[in-house]
């Protein structure tokens, strides 16, 4: 199945604080119905109020671990993305919080194919984080060196290594 496929008429709430970024996700995500907001208040709102498949929560900003709060609450699958708060520490933060994947803001320009792997994991009842370590190993290794995964080893431990 294609990404456009798997996505298409998807309902997404985008929240990020630069007009920008929302512009850029909106343009990646042309298959799935958009919902945007700039602020901690606006996103809430559309959360308490609207059935959403995903959400994309930015982290710093407009309050992302509520918002991932409320979006599990609401059962709607978040992934965090993130500019300024990326580290090992923010993504064993937001994974142990429930999002379902953790992407660097210079990352997004594959946003389809991260949304595409949280759908595909949701309908096997398959583990998200697994398929986030097949897509970010590598680039965690060349950011943070080959031993990142050191600091918070219990954590990793339960799924590889």
């Amino acid at each position: 199945m294609t990404n456009k496929h798997m996505l298409d008429g998807k309902k997404v709430l985008i929240v990020d604080d630069e007009d920008d970024v929302l512009e850029s996700l909106e343009e990646l995500l042309p298959m799935c119905q958009v919902v945007k907001a700039h602020t901690f208040e606006e996103a809430k709102k559309h959360l308490e109020n609207e059935y959403f498949d995903i959400g994309i929560l930015d982290i710093m900003g407009v309050d992302g671990y509520q918002l991932l709060n409320i979006a599990n609450e609401k059962n709607v699958i978040a992934l965090m993305l993130t500019g300024h708060s990326l580290s090992v520490d923010d993504t064993v933060k937001s994974f142990q919080r429930g999002a379902a994947f953790y992407v660097p803001k210079e990352k997004m320009a594959d946003i389809a194919i991260y949304l595409k792997d949280v759908l595909e994991a949701k309908k096997e009842n398959s583990g998200f984080l697994e398929r986030w370590l097949d897509r970010f190993v590598g680039y965690y290794d060349t950011k943070f060196g080959k031993d990142w995964q050191d600091e918070n080893r219990a954590f990793w431990k339960r799924f590889r290594i």
